[in-house]
């Protein structure tokens, strides 16, 4: 088993999450995202944004308005709706109780001979 599958797993697992962080902000062009998911570490591709995207617009999380660009075609500028608002506070609650879950699990006194855990940052 190779751990670069598993926190390939684990960074697609709260991708979502982050999007909708991002777009909390403000609107947002699609290439602005991904330019600040790549500098947070999280691999992302536009193969993978586009579609996550869509499917968060036809869930009625988020809107989109297009705008003039000097620098070539209009471009689409997204925006969280009021249920994409209210999905993103619902991941955040979710998001603190597994932090909490798992700073607990790693507190948790290990046995003899066993290697301790990393601190948690």
């Amino acid at each position: 088993m190779k751990v670069e599958n598993t926190q390939v797993q684990m960074r697609k697992g709260i991708l979502e999450f982050c999007i909708l962080e991002i777009i909390a902000r403000g609107e947002v062009y699609a290439s602005d995202m991904l330019e600040e998911l790549t500098s947070a570490r999280m691999i992302v591709v536009e193969g993978t944004l586009y579609p996550l995207l869509t499917r968060l617009k036809n869930a009625g999380l988020l809107d989109y308005t297009w705008k003039e660009s000097t620098s070539g075609p209009p471009r689409k500028y997204y925006t969280l709706t009021a249920a994409g608002l209210e999905f993103l506070h619902q991941l955040r609650l979710t998001w603190e109780e597994v932090q909490d879950s798992i700073r607990i699990i790693r507190q948790k006194p290990h046995a003899a001979g066993s290697l301790p855990a990393e601190p948690l940052l």
